[in-house]
């Protein structure tokens, strides 16, 4: 369908070397769109990248000038840039009490400061091209509070909020910027929780209506839609993908 075909765009990648991140650039593959994952790992960059046929490109995202040259280098190697994701991130969870400041700069500078300095340093390539999309990955915890995640709620939270002033600011330059919020997703970082914090599948069997943990494939179709022609009326959104588990009292 041609709404939703994205032959002769582009996309990087934050963080899509594996979980999420690698579910969204496998739909956007398969939409058409040419694409470069980020990540700081290069054994699982070159394994995604020879599976999407994709770019890998390696950067710390914490460090600005390297957020900064990973999305220059993006857009050189692919010829320009339409689609940003950012989803690179990571967690610490431990009691609000017991956080240690830097532990709090750890999650911060990773998960919101460098999802803002890559749209700022994607926004004159997307200018440049006459428009883009930019879609920055949230949390069920932009929604809700747990006890274990404060800094990591914290940064998805300024996520949501960062997209809503983002989407306002560059609509004239026909950028979408667009937030999604994954459920429970089964990923590496989710079975670290599953082993920290008792009951939680347990819990999240229960309150999901769809009785199941979501796959990062359940990402894909989101991931194209909010990147295609079919998203270009759609913009300072944060859409759950959550199997519901958003909508239960």
């Amino acid at each position: 369908m041609t709404l939703f075909d994205l032959n002769g765009k582009t996309a990087l990648v934050t963080g899509g070397n594996g979980g999420i991140g690698l579910g969204m650039a496998q739909g956007l593959v398969q939409a058409g769109a040419r694409v470069a994952i980020a990540g700081r790992d290069p054994a699982k960059n070159a394994h995604a990248a020879k599976a999407l046929d994709a770019i890998a490109l390696e950067a710390d995202l914490k460090d600005e000038k390297a957020c900064r040259a990973l999305v220059d280098e993006a857009a050189r190697r692919l010829g320009r840039l339409d689609i940003l994701i950012n989803n690179a991130g990571i967690n610490v969870r431990k009691q609000p009490q017991e956080f240690t400041l830097d532990e709090w700069r750890l999650v911060m500078d990773t998960n919101l400061t460098s999802a803002f300095v890559a749209a700022q340093t994607a926004y004159p390539h997307m200018k440049k091209a006459g428009g883009g999309k930019i879609i920055n990955i949230g949390s069920m915890m932009s929604i809700f509070g747990a006890s274990f995640t404060t800094a990591y709620a914290a940064s998805k939270g300024g996520i949501v909020q960062m997209t809503r002033a983002l989407a306002t600011a560059w609509a004239r330059d026909n950028i979408q910027v667009n937030a999604v919020l994954p459920g429970w997703i089964d990923t590496a970082l989710t079975r670290g929780a599953r082993a920290d914090v008792k009951g939680l599948h347990e819990n999240v069997l229960r309150r999901t209506p769809t009785g199941r943990w979501g796959e990062p494939a359940d990402l894909s179709g989101i991931a194209v839609f909010l990147s295609s022609k079919a998203s270009d009326f759609v913009t300072g959104t944060a859409i759950p993908v959550d199997g519901g588990y958003s909508v239960q009292g």
